[in-house]
């Protein structure tokens, strides 16, 4: 490319054509010689006539004008101009690397590099450059193809969520040194990693090396911890620099579960500091909901914090079976657990009843043997839904008979009367040791400080589940803490007291270390890698290099000292990582990590990434000398004089081909009709049926809806307009309150599509009223045709639970009170949503207090429609019964249809009548 005045050219070898412009100019300025004057009498006869088509005897000089500008802007055209050209390196020859350090730390500006690299790879396209990607942080050998081949590529690759480190870096010196001679545009992040300065020497001896890389800061937030009553946060920043304030922002669900920014700080950067500490006060229920940090404005992984157990206080009470006597605190039966759970976790006091409404996370029961039955259904409730008992033996426990014949609900295991002693002076054995806890146990790699002993506990008796329910034992093989699971919860036992009267468990670290690995306290601090050893966690969600969450699916789990140990990269990705109920984040940034930005050599040429895309302008060019020509045209015709006369012709050519396409076309309407059917059913309530393929069936569903909206116009507040037939797999049906579907043996089954559509009208409130029509020869199931078509058409249909109409059920009085609910036949056989299984009848209420919701389904085979039925004149088109007998189950018919639209259109209202005995009590006070 040549650039010229700034402006490049692909093809500057045919600029030389505006040389012969001038040429052109004097060549259409040329006269033709002067005519030769002849005398000829016959000319008198021409005298006065006016030649329609005259002829210039010179060319304007504005056309000649606009005709040099059409040809100057053909040439400057195919010269191939271009805008902002580069005159970098990349217009070289030869193979084109470009290097992507791939890290967090260029997450923020991701966009604006891909855009830089766009720009490249349209030069190199331009100059015919094969192209190769290196990711450092995800390193693979380089393969040299077309750029074109790599635009349409570039948008798949994403940031890391890690650095690249050594091991990468001598790979890409690896695939560098394998390839033969090219240049190098190296995308930098802005941070120094190790090995960088070898991939930088491995480059520039293959060919010329460009750095693209911008000015702005690389930020970055540490774990947060849990210090003095408040979360103490830290930002850093890659290089110092003026005073910056940062806002950091906790984020989380609020009490709606909706995600939200549940606070904010301010962190501020001294003058050249390149940390800034900020602290966040906040309650335990709203540090509970915070699941991340994040930095405003920044969106890296680095950048953003995850919070887990670390900072998650929790409610932990502690009840005790005796109180402690005043000035002997070492023997109070909840000292030592006081003294393990005050650092970390709330503790709270009381009765049990007085605690089991504040839902706490843990509940500690400290020698109580007997729980009252009012207690004990309280627990085994607040157990079922997750809570965590944890009970510790004592003598109480041993000396009564709780769990002895039969498991208690409250107890993991059976216990053996009395209790067992070793090492006393009463005893001949030794105290006992802790056994190495199993594999299955949670206590599983803790290491057994050799000063805890067991010198009494309260035995379990055999059971064949007693293997599975130990966790924790000692050397002779007795079990010393033992737990079972209850639906959602867990009951666990220590078979010792919480005190050091049984042992000196309670006054070791294992004591504690135990408590954490039953989650019932939370760590403030990162927990070191020989708490964790011998554990296993899973990667519940991992994070991208912007920071986001996605769920982990099939990621292996990791071992526990790996998860704080090794460095980040594919096999150890930031996330939430769980192992039982105890969750802990792994972060981009550790509380030791250093923002170290990167220092280039002096010879390396640096760019930022706001470089200005090229611009090809020669199709603006050629567009404009095609412009140009056009006016020349007109301008010859309007001086020759045929102008007119071509523009009539013109008009008429095009007026002859336009014409078709302004006469009336036979398009679908199917937009139209459905905006049209919109309209109509939303301009008024109306009633609508299935249309069935079957005339005589649906003009009798026309008729009957016809009927019911009559009866419902003069009885009711309810005006609806006419019935509407619908089809299944074009109508939308969201419109209508009540679906009226009769059936018939042979009518097709709606699509998948269909059954979708139908789904979500049952879901958001509609109704539909199946109707057999057989129930004059057959009851509610598969008995008849109808019947098992009924089920046929059902089956992919989201129907809850069904049952017979209860005398109770609000359909029965929504209008009128009926107990009966006859149509053309008078089977009793009607069904509807199933009442919930807890619906109690209130004392002096006739019916249960029901849920609130309307029944989606109502299922019947009276052939209502033709009971409702009604012609033009308001006549019944259908006999019913005989005599007043017949008029009779006519009215009751009418009556049912009413009190259907009204139970769909009011909801279940008339069953807040339950609550009337209670305020008319409260009244009476």
């Amino acid at each position: 490319m040549t650039v010229l005045g700034g402006i490049g050219f692909t093809a500057p070898w045919l600029l030389m054509a505006l040389l012969a412009l001038p040429i052109l100019w004097l060549i259409l300025r040329a006269v033709p010689p002067a005519p030769i004057r002849r005398r000829f009498p016959g000319v008198a006869l021409l005298l006065g006539l006016k030649d329609d088509e005259s002829v210039s005897d010179r060319t304007p000089w504005w056309l000649l004008l606009l005709r040099m500008l059409a040809v100057a802007a053909i040439i400057l055209g195919l010269a191939g101009p271009v805008l902002n050209p580069n005159e970098g390196q990349a217009q070289g020859s030869g193979p084109l690397l470009i290097v992507l350090d791939g890290s967090w730390a260029g997450a923020t500006r991701w966009s604006e590099q891909e855009d830089a690299i766009a720009a490249q790879l349209t030069r190199a396209s331009r100059a015919g450059r094969t192209v190769a990607f290196l990711d450092m942080a995800r390193p693979q050998a380089p393969v040299f193809q077309t750029a074109d081949a790599w635009r349409s590529r570039l948008p798949g690759f994403r940031p890391a969520p890690w650095q690249p480190d050594a091991a990468r870096s001598a790979q890409a010196v690896s695939f560098a040194e394998a390839v033969d001679g090219f240049d190098t545009l190296w995308f930098s992040d802005g941070l120094d990693y190790p090995g960088r300065e070898d991939v930088l020497a491995a480059f520039e001896a293959k060919g010329a090396v460009e750095v693209y890389q911008t000015a702005a800061n690389v930020l970055a937030l540490r774990p947060a911890g849990f210090e003095d009553g408040a979360v103490q946060i830290t930002a850093v920043r890659a290089a110092g620099g003026p005073e910056r304030e940062v806002i950091v922002q906790a984020q989380g669900r609020d009490p709606a579960g909706n995600a939200s920014i549940l606070a904010t700080a301010t962190a501020v950067f001294e003058e050249d500091a390149t940390s800034a500490d900020t602290a966040l006060s906040l309650p335990s229920e709203l540090r509970a909901r915070i699941t991340r940090f994040d930095l405003q404005g920044q969106r890296s992984a680095g950048a953003t914090t995850l919070a887990d157990d670390g900072l998650r206080r929790r409610e932990v009470a502690l009840i005790a079976g005796r109180e402690s006597r005043e000035g002997l605190q070492l023997l109070s039966p909840l000292h030592y657990i006081e003294q393990a759970l005050a650092p970390n976790a709330d503790l709270i006091r009381g009765s049990i009843t007085d605690i089991l409404p504040a839902n706490p996370d843990v509940i500690i029961l400290a020698d109580i043997a007997t729980l009252s039955p009012s207690e004990a259904e309280g627990l085994g409730a607040w157990v079922d839904e997750g809570g965590m008992l944890v009970r510790f033996a004592g003598p109480r426990v041993a000396a009564s008979d709780v769990s002895r014949i039969d498991e208690d609900p409250m107890m993991p295991v059976r216990l053996r009367t009395g209790g067992r002693t070793v090492g006393g002076a009463m005893s001949w054995g030794a105290p006992k040791a802790l056994a190495p806890f199993r594999e299955t146990s949670p206590f599983f790699g803790l290491a057994i400080p050799d000063d805890v002993q067991i010198t009494s506990q309260v035995m379990a008796q055999p059971d064949p589940t007693l293997a599975e329910r130990v966790i924790a034992e000692l050397t002779d093989g007795t079990p010393l803490v033992t737990r079972k699971s209850r639906e959602q919860g867990q009951i666990v036992l220590f078979h010792i007291t919480a005190t050091a009267d049984w042992s000196t468990l309670p006054l070791s670290g294992l004591f504690v270390q135990m408590l954490e690995r039953l989650a019932i306290s939370t760590s403030a601090s990162q927990p070191d890698a020989s708490q964790l050893e011998g554990t296993t966690w899973t990667p519940e969600q991992v994070m991208d290099g912007f920071g986001s969450l996605r769920d982990a699916g099939n990621l292996p789990g990791v071992p526990g000292p790996d998860l704080l140990n090794a460095p980040p990269g594919p096999n150890m990705q930031p996330g939430i990582y769980a192992s039982g109920d105890r969750r802990l984040a792994r972060n981009v940034i550790t509380a030791d990590s250093v923002l170290t930005p990167v220092t280039w050599p002096a010879r390396i040429p640096i760019k930022g990434f706001a470089v200005p895309p090229e611009q090809p302008v020669a199709g603006w060019l050629l567009s404009l000398a095609i412009l140009l020509l056009l006016a020349d045209v007109v301008a010859s015709l309007s001086l020759s004089g045929r102008l007119l006369g071509k523009v009539n012709r013109a008009a008429t050519v095009a007026l002859v081909t336009l014409l078709p396409l302004g006469l009336p076309q036979h398009v679908k309407a199917q937009s139209t009709d459905a905006d049209a059917f919109a309209l109509n059913a939303t301009a008024e309530l109306a009633l609508a049926f299935v249309m069935t393929g079957n005339t005589r069936v649906d003009d009798m569903s026309d008729a009957g809806l016809r009927g019911l909206s009559d009866t419902l116009f003069f009885r009711t507040s309810v005006e609806p307009a006419e019935p509407v037939g619908v089809d299944l797999e074009t109508d939308e049906l969201a419109f209508f309150p009540v679906l009226y579907w009769p059936i018939t043996p042979d009518q097709p089954r709606p699509s998948s599509e269909a059954y979708a559509r139908l789904n979500a009208y049952l879901r958001s409130g509609g109704l539909i009223l199946f109707d057999t029509r057989d129930a004059d020869i057959a009851r509610f199931g598969a008995a008849s045709p109808n019947g098992r078509k009924l089920q046929d058409l059902a089956a992919p249909l989201d129907i809850p639970p069904l049952e017979p109409l209860p005398s109770d059920h609000v359909l029965t009085r929504t209008f009128y009170l009926l107990q009966d609910f006859p149509g053309r036949h008078t089977s009793r056989d009607v069904w509807v949503e199933a009442a919930p299984p807890d619906a109690e009848q209130v004392e002096g209420m006739p019916f249960r207090n029901l849920n609130d919701g309307v029944t989606p389904v109502v299922i019947g085979g009276n052939d209502w429609a033709a009971a409702w039925a009604v012609a033009a004149s308001g006549a019944p088109m259908v006999p019913i019964g005989r005599g007043f007998t017949g008029e009779r189950q006519r009215e009751l018919a009418f009556r049912f249809g009413v009190n259907l639209v009204m139970h769909v259109l009011t909801g279940n209202y008339k069953s807040d009548q339950v609550h009337v005995p209670a305020l008319l009590d409260r009244l009476g006070q």
